[in-house]
């Protein structure tokens, strides 16, 4: 590539859209963000509108290009990641019926629990690689056909938000193998739509889009948008795939048995295999990158937002948060807990606030501390928090590790949780493995764009982001992985007993409304 040759990355999340400019060697030109609301109306309830979606890519990806000035010729392509598990209904004149229910909308919940136990759910994730549960498009798709008829029966199509995007932009409905994938209704063998899944959701595959490989490109641009986009009708877009895949991608974790880890609201272990892989279990989800890269791993709700909670509950003047920073509160959080020795003294934190998907895929688990003291202080509450988040992604790991075989001596961690030393540290004792923190930590954009180049033959192989981002190395400190080793097998245990607790307590909670 011509040294004045760019490349654009864009990642399509839930409270907002990132665009990353790059030069062709990797280096970051300019970062553009743009957010939205998340509608949460109830605790059930989570969606978006896709219009302030479109419109955020529309400014996001304009204004990289306006303010960075490049020539839109030197742009050689835009590729895309995407948040995962959302469903728009369309009617007829192609317009969305619905808001844009994303990842987090529990209310299929019956229905996932009604697939699971009486429609074959078993078999449908052992074809399809997706955990039965809520977040997945099978159970809200089986929920609007089955308990929402009036949308039903207006609807097309039902498709995810980047889907949207390329409609918008293309006149086209067309989905990637890595978002479809995450649908629970793709045959990972076939790489068709799954004819069980399809009659358990009650629909046909023309009401759902065409699939595409993740390398697919597109040209001709709908004119109307070519302005506040700043681009030519000729200008590339790769469809690109799905956020955690492509984080895999851009930390450089696409060789078999490789671990990246990403922690932000919510988070996520992952590696990489070269064909489809499940559990019989049920406790990890198996996604495409492309037709010779599958990421096998599991997710979790409870990431950074545990530690949100923790600081709006604890936010008092003793600890002497400021109210005027964004970071400070995090800080200090993290600062008081390092004053604490690992394993808090005995006190356990199951973090489960917000249900939990792996390993448990539960919707009903709660929190709760456990082993709490008389000489437990606030403090030891804090450190207790922070592990719990890393006790709860070491037993995805230790489910991971029984499916495929995972070689790696480190993590490649990314997300917002990065910027915590403390936590850094925590994740490399728990696990006992060096964790490893690229500069670059906007690993989805970069992932888009590595998968961009593959698309169009610049590069040959996915292997190559080594090159192409620095990285910090913490190791472990083996006095403390010997504290986590005594204490993993207690946290798993205790989530383990108070299974028909959780759904009682979580059916108390919700007679209370």
């Amino acid at each position: 590539m011509n040294k004045n040759k760019y490349m654009l990355g864009v990642d399509i999340g839930t409270t907002s859209t990132k665009a990353i400019l790059y030069c062709n060697s990797g280096e970051i030109i300019l970062e553009e963000n743009n957010g939205y609301e998340l509608h949460t109306p109830d605790n059930n309830t989570a969606e978006l509108d896709p219009d302030d979606i479109f419109q955020a890519v529309i400014m996001s990806i304009g204004n990289i290009m306006s303010i960075s000035k490049i020539n839109p010729k030197d742009l050689t392509f835009i590729s895309f990641s995407s948040a995962m598990h959302s469903v728009i209904a369309m009617d007829d004149n192609d317009k969305p019926i619905t808001r844009c229910i994303t990842w987090a909308d529990n209310r299929s919940s019956k229905w996932a629990n009604k697939i699971k136990d009486e429609l074959d759910g078993h078999n449908i994730y052992l074809r399809t690689g997706t955990p039965i549960h809520p977040m997945s498009p099978l159970s809200k798709i089986t929920w609007l056909e089955n308990d929402m008829l009036s949308i039903a029966k207006k609807t097309k199509k039902y498709i995810g938000i980047k889907e949207y995007i390329f409609l918008m932009l293309f006149n086209k409905y067309i989905v990637d193998y890595s978002i479809a994938s995450c649908m629970g209704m793709l045959n990972l063998k076939t790489l068709t739509w799954d004819e069980a899944a399809l009659k358990v959701a009650n629909i046909n595959e023309n009401k759902l889009s065409q699939i595409v490989p993740t390398t697919e490109v597109i040209t001709g641009c709908n004119r109307q948008f070519l302005d506040k986009l700043g681009i030519l009708p000729s200008t590339q877009f790769v469809i690109g795939a799905s956020d955690g895949v492509l984080s895999n991608l851009g930390l450089n974790a696409v060789k078999e048995g490789e671990i990246a880890i990403t922690i932000g609201t919510s988070g996520a272990i992952r590696t990489t295999d070269s064909e489809p892989k499940v559990d019989l279990e049920e406790r990890i989800f198996c996604y495409a990158l492309t037709e010779k890269h599958w990421i096998i791993g599991g997710p979790v709700n409870n990431g950074g937002v545990v530690l949100n909670w923790l600081k709006d509950l604890l936010y008092t003047d003793d600890i002497n948060l400021s109210r005027n920073s964004e970071l400070n509160p995090y800080k200090e959080l993290t600062k008081i807990a390092s004053t604490v020795r690992p394993g808090a003294n005995g006190l356990l934190f199951h973090p489960f606030l917000a249900g939990e998907r792996a390993p448990l895929w539960n919707a009903n688990v709660r929190g709760s501390f456990f082993g709490l003291t008389l000489h437990h202080e606030k403090k030891h509450l804090i450190r207790a928090v922070l592990e719990g988040v890393i006790f709860n992604l070491y037993s995805v790991y230790e489910a991971l590790s029984e499916v495929i075989d995972v070689s790696s001596t480190s993590i490649k961690a990314s997300g917002g949780f990065v910027q915590s030393e403390l936590w850094r540290q925590i994740l490399s004792d728990m696990f006992d493995l060096d964790v490893i923190v690229p500069e670059n930590r906007e690993s989805s954009c970069l992932g888009a764009c590595l998968l961009g180049l593959y698309a169009l033959n610049k590069i040959e192989s996915l292997d190559i982001s080594k090159d192409i981002i620095g990285a910090n190395k913490y190791t472990p400190n083996q006095s403390n992985v010997a504290e986590y080793r005594k204490l993993i097998p207690i946290f798993k245990s205790v989530s383990k007993v108070l299974e028909f607790e959780y759904d009682k307590i979580a059916d108390y909670q919700a007679s209370l409304k």
